[in-house]
């Protein structure tokens, strides 16, 4: 065995996925890969670098990795990721705790740079990010039952306020047959929802088809054996077609369930962000995809603050919310980006301003949040186990309606024994704050 190697993830689903792809080459190779960086002869930091907040946990991260270096409680640290890749020979210079530093191309050889960075001969490399591998073997680092599938990388949108295609490069999707070949393996070791990632799911294919072909994508995806539940994130609007909502509601395995960033409602501000659309553009849409979906749960997020954002334009944001009737939303105030067109726009907005506004509209969504979450009481609603709680006798689990790690959870009993992963009915009896109590039927 070789020497043991810490990896340190953060940020997105999609940073998630190149993780597990590398730590999969790591194992191939012969390093040892261990939970924690303590007693690590590498740790290894993926990074995310698209908002300030995100800088900064990395930021906190590398100090805290140098504080054990300094200690004797790791070796070297390496950062990779988007941070890396953004800000490149910064970091070395700003962070001498940091050994070396690799942009998002190294992750298809990143046996080859933790040898050159043991070895001493390399401190930086910045290979074409668009090398950066789209599939291959994966070392899951979610539970058994769930996994993201990513099926695109990159994205060529452009929005004002956003540094993703400078750091990930131009949109570039995978071919089908790589897609599903994936996710049979997936199925094989036991995964049973599928999680579709990408930084724009419906324009999948367009670039290798010249066509949108999520739909078709789909219909192959749902004849796979083991597969139960199939949940569709980061859906742009422009491309919510109906044959991508037929193909929801024609298959069962797909859950209604349509993560739709929407970023605002004002047509002024959506114009500025370089995004199309008005407030009654996007409510046309989403009675559309009530129409196909009379039981569809809508994901969306939105930005306040964004340069030139008036009392006006968030008066029409809050209308339009109270309107839409979202059932899942979160909200961010906007974070000035170097290198992005939004960062030298006339009019910035103060930033406590900003974030006031982001305060006033998640107050206004839990009240509709938690309307719809009292409608649910009474109902029988199909739900995946997570985990148990002996102290309780109760199990915690998901509803249909609930991606990981960014929706609500439920609670409920049994009188029989159940698994993690297992499918199961449940009664909704009551709600507590974000989450749902039930019990099995």
């Amino acid at each position: 065995m070789k020497e043991k190697i810490g990896f340190i993830s953060l940020g997105c689903p999609k940073n998630q996925v190149d993780s597990e792809l590398m730590i999969a080459k790591l194992q191939a190779a012969g390093y040892e890969m261990i939970d924690t960086p303590f007693g690590a002869d590498v740790v290894i930091i993926n990074t995310c670098g698209f908002i300030e907040a995100a800088k900064q946990e990395a930021i906190d991260n590398i100090l805290e990795m140098g504080q054990y270096k300094e200690d004797g409680d790791v070796g070297k640290i390496l950062v990779i990721g988007c941070m890396a890749e953004r800000y490149r020979d910064e970091i070395l210079k700003e962070m001498p705790e940091v050994d070396a530093v690799a942009g998002l191309g190294v992750n298809g050889d990143i046996v080859a740079f933790v040898e050159q960075a043991l070895a001493g001969e390399t401190k930086s490399v910045y290979p074409e990010k668009t090398t950066l591998p789209l599939s291959g073997e994966r070392v899951l680092t979610t539970p058994e039952h769930w996994a993201y599938l990513k099926i695109s990388d990159g994205c060529s949108n452009c929005c004002a306020y956003c540094a993703i295609p400078q750091i990930r490069g131009p949109f570039r999707s995978r071919p089908i047959e790589s897609v599903v070949s994936e996710a049979e393996a997936l199925a094989a070791q036991g995964v049973k929802e599928l999680i579709v990632i990408a930084q724009d799911t419906t324009r999948y294919g367009l670039d290798l088809y010249g066509e949108l072909k999520l739909p078709a994508l789909l219909k192959e995806l749902v004849k796979i054996d083991g597969i139960h539940w199939i949940r569709l994130l980061y859906c742009y609007p422009d491309r919510i077609t109906d044959e991508l909502l037929e193909t929801i509601r024609d298959n069962p395995k797909i859950l209604r369930y349509i993560d739709l960033p929407l970023q605002h409602a004002s047509g002024k501000v959506l114009k500025a962000m370089h995004r199309s659309g008005d407030k009654e553009s996007l409510l046309s849409l989403i009675r559309k995809i009530r129409e196909y979906l009379p039981d569809a749960v809508l994901r969306t997020t939105f930005i306040t603050g964004f340069p030139g954002e008036t009392d006006e334009d968030f008066d029409e944001l809050s209308e339009f919310i109270d309107e839409a009737a979202f059932e899942r939303l979160g909200c961010f105030a906007y974070s000035r980006e170097e290198g992005t067109p939004a960062y030298d726009f006339p009019d910035q907005v103060d930033p406590a301003l900003a974030a006031h506004r982001g305060e006033v509209l998640m107050d206004q969504q839990y009240r509709i949040f938690a309307e719809k979450q009292a409608l649910l009481i009474g109902k029988h609603v199909e739900c995946v186990v997570e985990d148990y709680d002996g102290f309780s006798d109760s199990y915690g689990g998901r509803t249909w309606m609930d991606a990981p790690e960014i929706d609500s959870s439920i609670r409920f009993v049994s009188d029989r024994d159940l698994n993690v992963g297992d499918f199961v009915t449940v009664r909704i009896n009551d709600t507590d704050e974000y989450d749902l109590i039930g019990e099995t039927v």
